[in-house]
């Protein structure tokens, strides 16, 4: 397979027969080149074709408690009090800048995801 950029379906599916033949090549060899410059065409084309949306930034830092085995009260260094962390994982309260910074710091969520605007729980009138 010449190398080119991959366009369609079919290209795609060649190019990953073939990243998978080059899988073992030795490093500093024209396979190992030739796997390094189709791995990039892969993921330029699934970047394009493929995108992973980021996620919810309250689902992130549940997710993150979860992994690293973190209680609510382990937030309130990041979050503030007692309160306001559950205010915040119930969607009651938007993060703040210095929530985000601290998050981001302490648990290393990346800003790109906590910025992002998201739901908030509808307060009752």
């Amino acid at each position: 397979m010449e190398i080119r950029p991959i366009r369609t379906q079919t290209d795609y599916q060649e190019a990953l027969r073939e990243i998978e033949s080059l899988f073992d090549a030795a490093e500093n060899t024209p396979e190992s080149d030739r796997l390094d410059v189709l791995s990039t065409l892969v993921e330029a084309y699934e970047k394009k074709h493929f995108p992973i949306e980021l996620p919810d930034p309250i689902e992130a830092i549940q997710y993150y408690m979860d992994t690293r085995g973190w209680s609510r009260r382990d937030l309130e260094p990041c979050l503030g009090s007692r309160a306001r962390v559950s205010e915040v994982l119930s969607r009651k309260r938007s993060l703040t800048l210095e929530m985000i910074r601290k998050l981001n710091q302490d648990l290393g969520i990346p800003a790109e995801i906590l910025i992002q605007p998201y739901e908030s729980a509808q307060v009752p009138a």
